[in-house]
């Protein structure tokens, strides 16, 4: 990987958070992904975003999935 190659994004549509509590394990399951730099995630929007290099969506939507909630990209 090089220091220059581009960041890459990938937006999520999460269902069953309900609080920030959970927003901060949707979070944190997606930092816990190889390749994810910052994870923000929105309550309101029930999306997640992940950033990074060399992320695999399959990868990010397992990981939501591990941690309790449904995920699937967003078109």
């Amino acid at each position: 990987m090089s220091l220059f190659s581009k960041k890459e994004t990938v937006k999520l549509e999460v269902s069953g958070m309900h609080c920030q509590k959970c927003v901060g394990r949707v979070s944190e399951a997606l930092l816990g992904v190889d390749g994810v730099t910052c994870a923000s995630v929105s309550l309101e929007d029930n999306t997640a975003t992940a950033e990074g290099h060399g992320l695999e969506a399959p990868a990010l939507v397992a990981a939501v999935e591990a941690a309790g909630y449904d995920a699937s990209i967003a078109e």
